[in-house]
């Protein structure tokens, strides 16, 4: 049975789309896997139900130290090599280049055990060209295989000087049986709203590069067009107080919604609440989207998408047939894109309803279980995720 040293410092309960990555997969790949990850707020309940062995560390910068890192890569290294000599692993996977692929090859290199690191689209777009890139490209160079997030990190890798041979490509997913198209009234009910509102949503760390700025820019022509229109972002972030700027110079704070404390278990009801679900994401110097996750969670409730067409963005949501890919600095483009997605029903119901029935035949989590396994030729041991029960 294949059995795998799981190195990331983004693991459930910390949020983002890695995390939650991280503990379904290998939630499904049997239980002898060992998971070396950061120790959270929250970590014990989650390791309490996920079958693989956790080892949390505390993994935290020390600002007098040079680099600050130092320590972090020392605590990493040190266990990733005990849990390597220990026992016999399939492989050591790596969450992503750095600090994670640096560690994991120098203990596979040293125990004798294959290295599989992961590569996320903002990850290489994002560390400019100085020495952490260089040390990056280097890893990802070295690894026995890379896994990428996107067909644009795979572009992206190959320009790095990765051999296509060592590259595959494999998509984050979702839960089906969590996200799933069920009515629900609950965020009309939380925010007052009437059923006759037209919610168009964004979920996600509030950062320029997510382009939820063009989204709140575009309400005016929606409103003008006489669409009864309200804007729900759930996240948080820096970027906070510039959006309520700009909802305020353009005179709608009655109609646009932050919500930096929705429940993991209420979110789905977000999605199921909304008309459309936008994200169109831009690059900003550099860093971009490496493929959105949450576009799956929209289109496993069966809701249509905007996207940008910066970033891996495009294997998430394909124009024309689950949602509207559009230039996410082009705030006529946004506008227009949602006004049609808004106006024009019968278009929104056929990419709502084709987005879900792709989410469901290739990205639910039992699939991308399935997907990683491949990789080392070992079936998964289960298709359900007993750690969420």
């Amino acid at each position: 049975m294949a059995s795998y040293l799981v190195v990331s410092e983004l693991f459930a309960p910390t949020h983002g789309g890695t995390a939650v990555w991280f503990a379904e997969v290998y939630a499904r790949l049997g239980e002898r896997n060992d998971v070396i990850t950061a120790a959270v707020p929250g970590a014990a309940a989650v390791d309490a139900r996920h079958p693989a062995r956790i080892h949390r560390l505390p993994l935290t910068r020390v600002a007098w130290l040079r680099p600050e890192s130092l320590g972090l890569y020392a605590r990493l290294f040190g266990s990733t090599l005990w849990c390597a000599l220990r026992r016999r692993y399939t492989a050591i996977h790596a969450g992503r280049a750095l600090p994670e692929g640096l560690v994991a090859w120098l203990a596979g290199r040293l125990s004798g055990h294959r290295v599989v690191v992961y590569a996320h689209g903002e990850e290489l777009t994002g560390s400019g060209q100085g020495a952490k890139y260089r040390v990056m490209r280097w890893v990802l160079r070295h690894a026995d295989q890379v896994i990428a997030n996107s067909d644009r990190t795979r572009e992206i890798l190959l320009a790095m000087g990765v051999p296509a041979a060592n590259i595959a490509v494999v998509y984050p997913g979702v839960d089906c049986s969590r996200y799933s198209p069920a009515p629900s009234d609950a965020l009309r009910a939380r925010l007052g709203l009437g059923a006759e509102t037209r919610i168009v949503l964004s979920v996600g760390r509030l950062q320029r590069r997510k382009g939820f700025a063009a989204v709140l820019a575009a309400l005016p022509a929606l409103l003008l067009r006489g669409l009864d229109v309200h804007y729900v972002l759930v996240g948080s972030g820096e970027q906070a107080a510039e959006l309520h700027a700009l909802a305020a110079r353009l005179g709608l704070t009655n109609r646009f919604h932050l919500l930096p404390d929705v429940s993991s278990a209420a979110l789905p009801d977000c999605y199921r609440s909304c008309e459309v679900f936008a994200m169109p994401n831009i690059d900003v110097d550099g860093d971009t989207e490496g493929f959105g996750m949450v576009f799956l969670e929209a289109a496993a409730c069966g809701r249509p998408a905007l996207a940008g067409t910066a970033g891996g963005t495009g294997s998430a949501v394909l124009d024309g047939v689950t949602g509207l890919r559009v230039d996410g600095t082009d705030l006529q483009a946004v506008g227009a894109a949602l006004a049609r997605l808004l106006e024009d029903q019968p278009l929104a119901s056929a990419l709502g309803e084709a987005a879900l029935a792709r989410v469901r035949a290739q990205f639910d989590w039992p699939r991308v279980a399935e997907q990683t396994a491949r990789l080392a030729d070992v079936a998964p041991a289960s298709g359900t995720s007993v750690w969420q029960r």
